[in-house]
Parts: structure tokens; C-alpha cells; sequence
């Protein structure tokens, strides 16, 4: 069996949930209004048949009936998770737009095989993975199954196979307004969208060819190729993800149907290659959209992808990092501890600036009211030394108890680690987490009323959010402000692949709002001294095109460092085969001639340290 998750148990209460409702509600019944309901015995033989259920829209023209006697060759068994099989008609009609296959929920584990030719009778249903309010698309069902048999070892229907050429490089077509934005009515045409090509072949048995991986290996056995390998690549082999329009249509997520304690699921890197044929039914889920359940796996073969080193600043550079260390507490391995600290001094070779984010408290996820995170910090800083790098000094603000969002219990906050050797620390008391810090005229120049001190903490813009961290260095003689950011998640958005085109991204929101205070701190300082040295750093959550990035940038106060980097190495971060950006170094206008590194030591690989990829900027204040 595969491993227990989370995931797969919130996809089975789901699925048992709107069953046990009787049938889908929400917006996929809404969309179905508007569709034809015809006969169930609408085939020129009068039976009904798969491609009937399915129809020429992503909703089923006999949502709700009952279907009886439905022919078809299973392709597919899967006894965990959202347990049934799918089936296929051998005998396709002439339209393209209507998938031959169909998915089956029993249950419990179906008794039926592969190569079965078999007869279904149930109630046609409309699954919403993730629930209606995430905005899915749906998957058509048949439910409340009755299933017999007709006879075992029948040759499989020939499988599509999904290549380069196949998928169009159109993403999506756009929502019909009188919808709400959504798909669901409109006539496929595979043809011209990539999403109406896949919804055509939704059940249906598919294989790929050798494909280049571009999501690595989850801790939920699955993985993500791309069948279009020249789309949009990385140069280690991942799919950048580059704009709003640009959804790299080659994608795919492979799952295996053969349980796991049969047969381990392959480990693979971005940039290794699933060879051989992969086959199996195309499936659809709330992680990940258009899925190949495979009966039949391909070999990873690795490509060798390396960790990256940054190279060492010079003396006259400072080098100041942001890192998402992922959740941080004491109770973590101290194999994790030591692994964060290598990279610290190795990969990033031991930057003179840290801004670390997801420090928890002392003890983690335990809700006690504990807030300190002295240990987290120490045990991390004493790994950092043990590694052979410098003796960190640190600097923070302890957030209210479970006013930060985050894992529940943990408090999670940004801290400052520096090097005392290379740089100083500018202690200004006061900082506490309701307290603003301000910018204000000093010695000829900015500074800051409170260091460290948070950013505009009772703005609303930081709700259930993590609050900027603002501190002031001093280099080489040269003042050094730094504002260390954990901007809101964006739980709560619609997926790429939603029913709602373009999808509903109701995050930004509170993104926008957290840029734009950001920004006017930002304009406060450079109005008190304008050429004063600004970094803003850290998990902005957002890319690099972004309105996020746009608020954090108006009026050329900040400039997005990474774009200074080739469009195939802006990335921090790996979602569904897609590497992006969500981790930021900006600068202010006196900042120029620096040097940027985005260094990729997590977010490609399937055994991470964090699933952030550090940043590092180094320049001669």
C-alpha cells in the first residue's frame, strides 16, 4: 500500500462525502443546467455508451441519470486512495472532443481486472476534486456502481499517445463571462487548448514516451514530465514558468496504479528522464490537475543534476541571503540542522548577511503560548560553526502567540543572522511586535527608531501574516538597511487547471496590500537619504512578474534582482512542473553593479533540505 497521507485521505473523504450527498453539488450542477439533457439512449444502437457519458463538454449531458449495461474493456484498477477502475469502449465514435473512458468509483476495492470486458450500470456524477469551492474542474463519473463481467483477458483499447505534436500550445480558452468565468459548457476543441485536449482523453488510456522529469519525486509518489522538451526550458532541466500566459502545456503528473509495497515508486531529480513507455489511464486530481495513472511505469534514468555553489564574496562585497529553512524547531533531526547549516557555508558560502524565514518557536508546532525561538536560533547557529562557518550573531522579534499564520503552534518568524567579523548590527531598543520602527534623519543620513524593528505591524495588510523585519547594518563604514519579508501563502487560489479561466487568485489580495506597505517604507527612507543602500529580501510568495512585485517596485524605489538573471535561471521554487519564482532579493537605486545567484540546492531534487532554493546578492556598498 502506499504510504498514509494526508492527501489521499482528504481526496477519499471528498469523494465518500459528495457521494453520500447523492450527487455533485455547486458549480459543476450549475454548469450542467445549461447543457442538453438527451435520452440515455442517445448511440445509433440505441445503448449507451461511454463517449455518451462523457459528451463534447467538460460536464456530462446525463449528469444525475442512471445509465445501465455501459460497455467497455477495463485499463485500470486502483485499490487505494479513491478506490475503483476505469474502463474504455473499443468502439470510439467520430467526434474527438468526446473521451472513449470513464472512471468508475466503487469504493471499496473493485474486484474487477484489467482486460475485463465488462457491463456497468450506475449513476452518472460529476466529482469535484477538492471540494466545488476550489474552483476544480470536474471529473465525470459513474457512481453507485453494479458491474458484471462479460468475459477476462480481452486485448486493451490502443493507447493515445500524448506527444509533443499532439498537445496544442494554447493553454486554455478563456471563461465564458454569463459563467462566471467558467469552462465547463463551452464545446472542447482539442485541437486549439491544451486543457480540451486532456479533458478529451479524461479516462482514456494514454502513453507517453520518453520525457525529461520537471517536478522530482513528492513524498506522495509522483512525479512530473514534460512532453515538450524545448518548451520554455530550464537550463537544468526544469520548465520555467515565466507568465500568466505562459502554462507550459507539456506538463504531465505520473502516479503509479501498482501499490507501493508491490513496487517502490521511482525516485527521480529535475532533468532525469522517465525512459520506455509509460501507460495507463488519464486521470484528473485536486494535486495536480491531468494525471497518467500508470499500469505500466518507464525507468528513471538520472542525468547526474548537481547541487549549485555560489561563488565567495570578496572583501570589499557584502553578501546578504534569504533562505526559507521550512519550518525550523528544535525537535526537528539534527541531520536536518546540520544539512541547513552546510549549505549555509558551503553552498552559499557563508554570507555575511542571513535572513532566515520559518524559524519556529522553541518548540515547534506544540500551542502552548511559547514563542521564543532562542533554541531553534542556537541549535541552528552551533550547526553553522560545527560546519566550519562563521559564529553568527542573530537578531529578531518574537511575534504575538499565533498572530504570524503559519503551522499552527509555531510561531514562525523571520531572523537576522551576521557575521561580526565582516558586518555590525545597529541595536536600537524598543522593537517589539506591535511596535512600528520608522525612518528617520540621523548623523547626516537614514536610520531607523527602532533595530530590529517590524514594518507597520497593525496594518491589516499583515493579518494572520508574518511582519517585515527591518534592521540596520553597518559595512565597511557604509549603512545597510535590510527588511526581511514572509509574505501570505497563496492558499486559497484556484489552480492553473480551475474550471475558471483565467483562474481566481484571491491570495494577491493581501499580497498587493503587504507590497505596497513595504513599498512606502521603503519611499520613507530614500526620501530621508537617497542614495541609503535598501535591500528587501526574502519568501515574497509571489514571481517576478507579479502585481506583488509591482506593489513592492512602484516608483522605482526597488528593483527585482533576479531579473537581472537569464529568463531560463529565474526560479526558487518547483509547483506541479513548473520552477518559479517566490523568493526575492530587491534593491534600492544606489545598489547597482551587484552580483545575483539564485542557488539551486532544494527545490529540484526529490530529497530537500527545504523546498525553497536560497537567493544571495553581493555588492560593494
Amino acid at each position: 500500500m502506499p504510504s498514509a497521507s494526508s492527501r489521499t485521505t482528504a481526496v477519499t473523504a471528498v469523494v465518500t462525502a459528495a457521494l453520500a450527498a447523492g450527487l455533485l453539488t455547486g458549480a459543476a450542477t450549475t454548469s450542467a443546467s445549461a447543457s442538453p439533457t438527451p435520452s440515455p439512449s442517445s448511440s445509433a444502437d440505441g445503448q449507451v455508451r461511454i463517449h455518451d457519458i462523457q459528451g463534447p463538454t467538460r460536464i456530462s449531458p446525463l449528469l444525475s441519470q442512471q445509465v445501465n449495461g455501459v460497455p467497455g474493456i477495463v485499463t485500470g484498477v486502483r485499490t487505494f486512495g479513491s478506490k475503483g477502475f476505469w474502463f474504455q469502449d473499443p468502439n470510439a465514435d467520430a467526434d474527438p472532443a468526446t473521451s472513449e473512458g470513464i472512471f468508475v468509483f466503487t469504493s471499496s476495492a473493485p474486484t474487477v481486472a484489467v482486460g475485463d470486458a465488462v457491463a456497468v450500470s450506475g449513476t452518472v456524477a460529476e466529482f469535484v476534486p477538492g471540494g466545488a469551492s476550489s474552483g476544480n474542474q470536474s471529473l465525470t463519473q459513474i457512481s453507485k456502481p453494479v458491474v458484471t463481467v462479460v468475459s477476462s483477458g480481452n486485448p486493451l483499447p490502443a493507447p493515445v499517445t500524448i506527444t509533443e505534436r499532439s498537445v496544442p500550445s494554447r493553454y486554455a480558452p478563456a471563461g465564458d463571462p454569463a459563467a462566471g468565468g467558467s469552462i465547463n459548457a463551452l464545446p472542447l476543441d482539442p485541437s486549439r487548448y491544451a486543457l480540451d485536449y486532456y479533458e478529451s482523453l479524461e479516462g482514456m488510456n494514454v502513453r507517453i514516451g520518453t520525457s525529461r522529469v520537471v517536478g522530482a519525486t513528492d513524498p506522495y509518489a509522483e512525479l512530473w514530465v514534460t512532453v515538450k522538451p524545448h518548451e520554455n526550458a530550464s537550463h537544468r532541466g526544469g520548465t520555467v514558468y515565466g507568465s500568466y500566459t505562459a502554462q507550459n502545456t507539456g506538463r504531465l503528473q505520473i502516479q503509479s496504479l501498482v501499490p507501493l509495497a508491490e513496487q517502490p515508486f521511482p525516485t527521480a531529480d529535475v532533468g532525469d528522464v522517465l525512459s520506455g513507455t509509460t501507460e495507463g489511464p488519464l486521470d484528473f486530481n485536486q494535486f495536480g490537475g491531468y494525471t497518467l495513472t500508470a499500469r505500466t511505469l518507464g525507468k528513471v534514468t538520472a542525468k547526474g543534476l548537481g547541487r549549485e555553489t555560489t561563488r565567495k564574496q570578496h572583501a570589499d562585497e557584502l553578501a546578504v541571503a534569504t533562505y526559507n529553512v521550512e519550518n525550523l524547531d528544535p525537535g526537528d533531526p539534527q541531520e536536518k540542522f546540520d544539512a541547513l547549516a552546510a549549505a549555509v557555508v558551503r553552498n552559499l558560502a557563508a554570507p555575511d548577511i542571513v535572513a532566515l524565514e520559518e524559524i519556529q518557536d522553541n518548540n515547534g508546532a506544540k500551542d502552548d503560548g511559547t514563542v521564543s525561538a532562542e533554541q531553534t536560533v542556537k541549535k541552528f547557529t552551533d550547526a553553522v560553526v560545527a560546519a566550519g562557518g562563521p559564529a553568527y550573531e542573530w537578531r529578531s522579534i518574537d511575534p504575538e502567540d499565533k498572530k504570524d499564520g503559519g503551522e499552527p503552534g509555531g510561531n514562525i518568524r523571520q531572523v537576522f543572522l551576521f557575521n561580526p567579523k565582516r558586518v555590525s548590527f545597529t541595536d536600537r531598543a524598543g522593537g517589539d511586535a506591535t511596535t512600528a520602527t520608522d525612518a528617520v534623519r540621523a548623523g547626516g543620513g537614514a536610520a531607523l527608531t527602532l533595530s530590529p524593528g517590524r514594518i507597520d505591524p497593525a496594518n491589516t495588510a499583515w493579518t494572520n501574516s508574518r511582519k517585515p523585519l527591518a534592521g540596520e547594518f553597518s559595512f565597511r563604514g557604509r549603512t545597510v538597511f535590510v527588511v526581511a519579508n514572509h509574505f501570505a501563502s497563496k492558499g486559497g487560489d484556484e489552480s492553473i487547471v480551475s474550471q475558471h479561466q483565467p483562474p481566481t487568485r484571491s491570495s494577491e489580495v493581501q499580497r498587493h496590500a503587504q507590497g505596497k506597505a513595504v513599498n512606502t517604507f521603503v519611499k520613507k527612507l530614500l526620501s530621508v537619504q537617497k542614495n541609503a543602500d535598501v535591500l528587501v529580501v526574502g519568501d515574497i510568495n509571489d514571481f517576478e512578474f507579479s502585481g506583488t512585485t509591482e506593489a513592492l517596485t512602484a516608483g522605482g524605489v526597488l528593483y527585482p534582482a533576479i531579473k537581472s538573471l537569464p529568463r531560463a535561471e529565474r526560479y526558487s521554487y518547483v509547483y506541479q512542473g513548473n520552477t518559479q519564482v517566490l523568493d526575492q532579493i530587491l534593491t534600492s537605486p544606489s545598489i547597482h553593479g551587484f552580483s545575483y545567484d539564485s542557488v539551486h540546492i532544494n527545490a529540484e531534487f526529490a530529497a530537500q533540505n527545504s523546498d525553497h532554493d536560497p537567493q544571495v546578492l553581493r555588492f560593494r556598498p
